[in-house]
């Protein structure tokens, strides 16, 4: 099938790896101090490597390409899981039971005037919000799965201050691609952000907007990121 994926110059590449880490499929690798697509069913065509390149040495193309295979992508991803031994021999890691141990905050720290709401707008589940709400316009988008909000002491502060927030429950049924799909077309989106936890669970809020990204027609950057369950951020 014709469809876009991506393209390296190697001649532009310098070898930063940064493009590597920036693919959440697992698609680039570095060979011989080069970036490489590696597998062409990897590359779902968003781009989110794009800006991580100093160079400029990535670019979209539109060739001959193998489908991309979401399911190849999460099996891949489960067996580099498995091998860094990030996963349980049976069910969803986020159903792992563990006491998580913190300090104890002084008490002026936790008082209400140090606690302010960073939220732009009412309603914020996505099945909720308005398709053409007049705050979408020139907005940036932050898209949470709803745990992400409890495990992350701040939130509001790093997260929600200047976004437009929208939070699905990572374990519902409903598929929110179609409504973020129309939110993203009839509106001027400047970027959008998705912060999810690290249980492979919460991958549905990150995929939806993959799939909304992908249907909109539009080149909008875009950034996820992973929070662990004892609330602090991953680096991919």
């Amino acid at each position: 099938m014709i469809r876009r994926v991506i393209q390296i110059d190697e001649e532009k590449c310098n070898g930063c790896g940064a493009c590597a880490a920036a693919c959440h499929e697992g698609a680039i690798a570095m060979i011989g101090g080069k970036a490489r697509l590696m597998r062409d069913d990897y590359c779902d065509g968003l781009g989110d490597c794009l800006p991580a390149c100093p160079t400029g040495a990535i670019t979209f193309v539109e060739r001959e390409a193998a489908a991309y295979d979401e399911a190849a992508v999460l099996k891949n991803k489960q067996e580099k899981m498995q091998g860094e031994g990030k996963t349980l021999p049976c069910g969803c890691p986020g159903t792992q039971a563990k006491a998580i141990v913190r300090g104890t905050a002084e008490p002026e720290a936790c008082s209400a005037a140090h606690m302010v709401s960073e939220l732009r707008q009412w309603p914020v589940q996505i099945k909720l919000v308005p398709v053409n709400a007049p705050y979408f316009e020139d907005a940036h988008l932050l898209v949470a799965a709803d745990c992400t909000a409890y495990a992350y002491a701040a939130f509001h502060r790093d997260f929600v201050r200047g976004r437009i927030t929208l939070v699905g429950p990572k374990l519902d049924s409903v598929d929110y691609s179609e409504k973020l799909t129309e939110i993203l077309r009839n509106n001027n989106i400047k970027s959008v952000k998705v912060v999810r936890m690290e249980v492979p669970c919460c991958g549905g809020i990150e995929n939806a907007v993959k799939s909304a990204l992908q249907a909109s027609g539009k080149f909008i950057p875009w950034q996820v990121v992973t929070v662990s369950t004892d609330g602090k951020i991953l680096e991919d």
